[in-house]
Formats: C-alpha cells, sequence, structure tokens
C-alpha cells in the first residue's frame, strides 16, 4: 500500500491515528420568518415567509399568475434551506414599465367588417355611414395584448428577493434554535440529577424493608429466633422486584446521547424524537417499579421534564 493510501484511511506512515474533527452545525427551530425585497428599477418582487412545526417539508406558494412559471425554480431553492416545516411564502409583484400593454389592429378582420357592411348598404339601398371610429370598436378590430416579459430578468429579481428571505428565515431559525438547545440542556441536567436520586435511593430501600420485616417478625414472634436464610430470601424477592438498575442505566444512556446529539447539532429532530420516546418508556417502568415515595416523586418530575423535552423537540428540525 502506499503511503498516499494509507493517509487517506487516517494514518500516517507511523501507524498514528488522523484525529478527524467532525463539523458542529447549529440546531434549527422550525418556526421562522424571512423577508427579501429586489428591484431592477423597472419591477419590484417582495417575498415573506413564515413557518410552523410539520413533520415533513411542505411549502405553500402564493404568488401572482405571472410568476407561476417560476414555480418550480422557487421550490428547489427553497430545498437548499429547509429540511422540515410548514412553510407559507407570500410573493408580490410589481411593474413600473410604461409600456406593459401594445394595441393590435386586425387589419384583415377589419376589411372583412367594410367589405360586409358595403354588401348590406348595397342589397338594402341604404347609407354606408361607417366611420373609422365606429369600425374599431367592432370586436377584436383593435385588441390590447400585454408585452412579453423576459423570463431570465425577472428569475435574477426573483431569486435575489428569495435568497435574502431564505437567509433570514435560517437566521431566525438558527436564533431560536439555539435558544431551544440551552432551555433543553439544562433540562437534562435536571434529569440526570433526578436519576442520580433514584440511584442513591434504591439500596435505602432494600435495607428499611429488611429493617422493617426484622422488626415485624421481632413483633409477632415475641423475639424469637430467627430464620436468616428465609429474610434474607424475602429480601431478595423485595429487591428484584423493586430492581430498577437496568432502567436508570438506559435512561442515563439516552440523557447523554440526547446532549451529545443537541451539541452535534443538524437536522437532528426526528432521532431526539426518538430519543425521547425511549427515555418516557423507561421513566414509565421505574414509576410502576417504585415502592417509595421518594422514588415516585422523581419518576413523576421525570415523566413531567422528558415531556418537556418533547414538546421542544417537535419544533426542531
Amino acid at each position: 500500500m502506499r503511503r498516499s493510501d494509507v493517509s487517506c484511511l487516517g494514518l500516517t506512515s507511523f501507524g498514528t491515528k488522523i484525529k478527524i474533527q467532525k463539523e458542529i452545525t447549529m440546531i434549527k427551530s422550525m418556526t421562522g420568518f424571512g423577508r427579501g425585497e429586489a428591484s431592477d428599477g423597472d419591477r419590484k418582487i417582495t417575498i415573506e415567509m413564515k413557518s410552523v412545526n410539520h413533520r415533513y417539508f411542505e411549502p405553500s406558494i402564493k404568488m401572482p399568475k405571472k410568476l407561476n412559471f417560476y414555480e418550480a425554480g422557487i421550490r428547489t431553492e427553497l430545498k437548499k434551506y429547509i429540511n422540515r416545516g410548514k412553510v407559507d411564502i407570500f410573493i408580490s409583484y410589481e411593474d413600473y414599465t410604461e409600456n406593459q400593454y401594445n394595441l393590435k389592429y386586425n387589419e384583415t378582420l377589419a376589411a372583412s367588417y367594410m367589405e360586409i357592411l358595403k354588401k348590406i348598404s348595397e342589397q338594402f339601398e341604404i347609407d354606408n355611414d361607417v366611420k373609422a371610429s365606429s369600425i374599431s370598436r367592432y370586436p377584436e378590430v383593435i385588441t390590447m395584448e400585454e408585452q412579453s416579459d423576459d423570463e431570465e430578468e425577472i428569475w435574477i429579481i426573483l431569486k435575489e428577493a428569495l435568497t435574502q428571505a431564505c437567509e433570514q428565515f435560517v437566521a431566525t431559525r438558527i436564533t431560536e434554535g439555539e435558544n431551544l438547545k440551552n432551555d433543553m440542556l439544562g433540562k437534562l441536567d435536571y434529569m440526570l440529577g433526578l436519576v442520580d436520586d433514584i440511584e442513591k435511593r434504591s439500596p435505602e430501600v432494600v435495607t428499611e424493608y429488611r429493617k422493617k420485616l426484622i422488626d415485624k417478625i421481632h413483633e409477632v414472634l415475641n423475639d424469637a429466633s430467627l430464620d436468616e436464610n428465609r429474610i434474607a430470601t424475602e429480601v431478595t424477592i423485595f429487591a428484584d422486584k423493586i430492581c430498577v438498575d437496568e432502567e436508570t442505566v438506559r435512561l442515563r444512556s439516552h440523557i447523554e446521547s440526547t446532549r451529545d446529539t443537541l451539541i452535534e447539532g443538524g437536522n437532528v429532530g426526528r432521532k431526539l424524537d426518538f430519543i425521547a420516546q425511549e427515555m418516557n418508556r423507561e421513566a414509565n417502568t421505574i414509576l410502576s417499579k417504585a415502592n417509595d415515595l421518594a422514588i415516585s416523586d422523581n419518576a413523576i418530575s421525570l415523566k413531567t421534564e422528558i415531556e418537556k423535552v418533547r414538546e421542544q423537540i417537535q419544533n426542531i428540525e
């Protein structure tokens, strides 16, 4: 293997691994607003866009019929900036050119009208008193046509306004996304503290149960000899019944995974939603096994915080 091949694999010729830093991208909210405006002197295009959370990318474009030709291009540009969310885009178009319309004279049709009027005059022996102003008002003799615009020129203005709107839109999404991330990181720290309390309390519950069991036996048997093996068996069965070690280990892992994913950034909304579902499942199991008021309170607090985090995750792209 050549030295260059080794380097491509991330190793130097001495076998030392090269550290590759992963690029950290920003968390984006699915709610945002953007506005862009562009003009070339003769035309002005203004674009406003806003969004709310949605499972997929669903754009809704409202614009003048004159611009319908550009809808496919607009959607293509939007996909460069947006991955998820229901986005409403409003486009207005103003044309300041004076010669927007042309008058078209249909010479052939006018000649046909005159020929028919002449025949009518001769047939019925009446005056042919048609004037130019009269025949000009006949259908389709003079029509008004809108001048065709340069599609490329309009697209240049439209794309400039769209780029401005999208960049502002993404900036507001990032700002709100970072606020969401910081708030969720605080909630995750609090959740880890609750998990610590549950792990600390669990052995104490078993110890207290053993003490209560011995005291009860002493009370019933009047200090008769105790069967330590039987007591140990009962305590073991109880400890196994209320044991939440596996749940707390998995829950801690999910919380740390959520933290790492938030810090890593990018389009992580779907991944975080799945992890939140797993955290909720573990919290439910802990609550169902709880045979102690303190553990039950902590498990309920965990479920409350997880639900808050899930609601925030619903708004992450």
